[in-house]
């Protein structure tokens, strides 16, 4: 009976280990998003600790070789886990003002701080197996199929860990539901060998530990994620944090993750937005005077630019990619977005364009996973890609993201749309924190793009465009340009990220 508790303690803990590094993504997505950074930190610390364990667990065994012990050691860190997502509370609102006014020392606080209080259960779970492979082992001669035996336990947990804490317990669950539900296996099996081996009496205390949690989980209301002024929805779906957010001057948002941007905006009695979606509008006229005919938009969102097009341009067939099936569901209930003539499909942005897409008179990528563009959506064989999907007039319109003073990202988009297209035009948004790059499949002139736009008489578009001219700009940067085996976005992105901090 202990060796089967004690192997089924190794699966188990296995299976704990892995299930708290993916919901570790999960507690942080809402403040700190969940980039390529964020991953590398969680990794790179769960494999710390877990190193920890590993060699504290060995000698901890050698000084102390009970099963007891091992049980009691199980207990504290299921302990820490049920208590983790409540202690972790105050260090990931600190992310919250300091997001907003970029404040780097405290958003590194918040996140340093939330990542140190997984130390102490993630090492207790390293110091499972070799525990378990001290206690197990009956002789030098059968050492190593035990070893073998008790790591591939460990490994099949871990395997199980990952798919059913991301596809049924997160759903089933939530984020801080399935830290306790690791929490009550790890206690409940603990103090049932500690019951075994000392009596209900000296199990008492364990008992205590795993009546806090169950207090815990019972007085959690389980409500708001993130408190946001205005806030209508939250929604957590296996790609996002999701918030729709109503602000006071009757604009409905929609933000993902940290929510330091918005990916859509909606007012029923407004058409624009004096943001970044308005210069899309010009994108046509780039190639023709004509109104356009078509448009696919790559990063669908809530449908801003797909309803802008629809009011300005009339009910041409429209269709929209977007990644995550939640935030078009999402688009559909909050913001309006019923359009006839808008087909909305969840897909990748790049599979889509290679496998199934049609030919358009507007291909707009507004993609970004703040504050990232996917890097396979930013290289020269995917704008090949997309050009091949352009009718005889058609252009492409990319969102890229800057600084006032840092446009490197920009420049480098560009670039690599200038290894495809032979025309590539810069229209910089008074924000200063965004610039429409526009692309188009047949030579153009910078005269002839003002004369067009000069003509404009839709009055929504005139305004854009009588504001947009003063800036548009032929594009001139010639690298870097990405490409599938080398585009460095994220690194790219964190240096004007770390620079911006740093006021440089």
């Amino acid at each position: 009976m202990q060796n089967f508790l004690v192997r089924f303690l190794v699966f188990l803990c296995g299976f704990a280990t892995m299930g708290v590094e993916m919901a570790a993504s999960r507690l942080l997505r809402p403040f700190f998003g969940d980039s390529i950074l964020v991953w590398a930190n969680i990794i790179g610390l769960i494999l710390i600790y877990l190193t920890l364990g590993y060699a504290a667990g060995g000698r901890w065994a050698d000084r102390d070789p009970r099963a007891v012990t091992l049980y009691r050691l199980v207990a504290v860190a299921g302990f820490t886990l049920g208590i983790l997502p409540y202690l972790a509370r105050p260090f990931l609102h600190l992310a919250i003002p300091a997001l907003q006014r970029f404040d780097a020392g405290l958003g590194f606080t918040s996140f340093v701080g939330t990542l140190v209080l997984f130390s102490a259960p993630v090492t207790l779970l390293g110091c499972v197996s070799p525990f378990a492979i001290r206690l197990c082992t009956r002789a030098v001669a059968s050492a190593g199929a035990t070893a073998g035996t008790l790591y591939a336990l460990s490994t099949f947990g871990s395997i199980l860990g990952v798919f059913v804490t991301v596809f049924v317990l997160f759903e089933w669950l939530g984020t801080r539901a399935t830290f306790v539900a690791f929490s009550l296996a790890l206690l409940v099996s603990a103090v049932a060998g500690i019951v075994r081996e000392w009596g209900i009496t000296r199990a008492l205390k364990y008992l205590v530990l795993l009546a806090i949690i169950l207090l815990l989980a019972a007085l959690d209301s389980s409500g708001v994620i993130k408190t946001t002024p205005g806030l209508v929805a939250e929604i957590e779906s296996p790609y996002h944090y999701i918030q729709v957010v109503d602000d006071a001057g009757g604009w409905r948002l929609l933000t993902v993750n940290e929510g330091e941007a918005y990916q859509s905006a909606y007012h029923p009695e407004r058409v624009l937005t004096n943001s970044i979606w308005d210069l899309f509008l010009l994108a046509p006229y780039f190639a023709t005077s004509e109104p356009p005919r078509s448009l696919l938009v790559i990063g669908l969102a809530a449908g801003t630019t797909a309803r802008q097009y629809t009011l300005l341009y009339g009910a041409i067939p429209i269709d929209g990619v977007e990644l995550d099936p939640a935030i078009i569901a999402v688009g559909q209930e909050y913001f309006a977005m019923t359009q006839p003539n808008l087909r909305a499909i969840a897909d990748d942005g790049r599979n889509f364009v290679q496998t199934r897409a049609a030919q358009y008179d507007v291909i707009v990528i507004d993609a970004y996973r703040q504050p990232y563009i996917p890097f396979h959506l930013t290289t020269v064989e995917f704008f090949r890609a997309t050009r091949a999907r352009l009718t005889a007039r058609g252009v492409v319109a990319v969102n890229a993201a800057h600084t006032p003073t840092d446009y490197r990202l920009v420049d480098a988009l560009a670039a690599t749309l200038r290894a495809v297209f032979p025309g590539v035009y810069l229209i910089p948004h008074p924000n200063n924190a965004n610039t429409l790059i526009v692309a188009t499949l047949e030579p153009t002139h910078l005269d002839d793009v003002r004369a067009r736009l000069a003509r404009v008489t839709e009055p929504h578009v005139q305004a854009v465009a009588e504001q947009a001219l003063p800036t548009i700009r032929v594009a001139t940067a010639t690298a870097p340009i990405f490409t599938d085996d080398r585009a460095p976005v994220e690194h790219l992105i964190h240096d004007i990220i770390l620079r911006y901090a740093l006021g440089r």
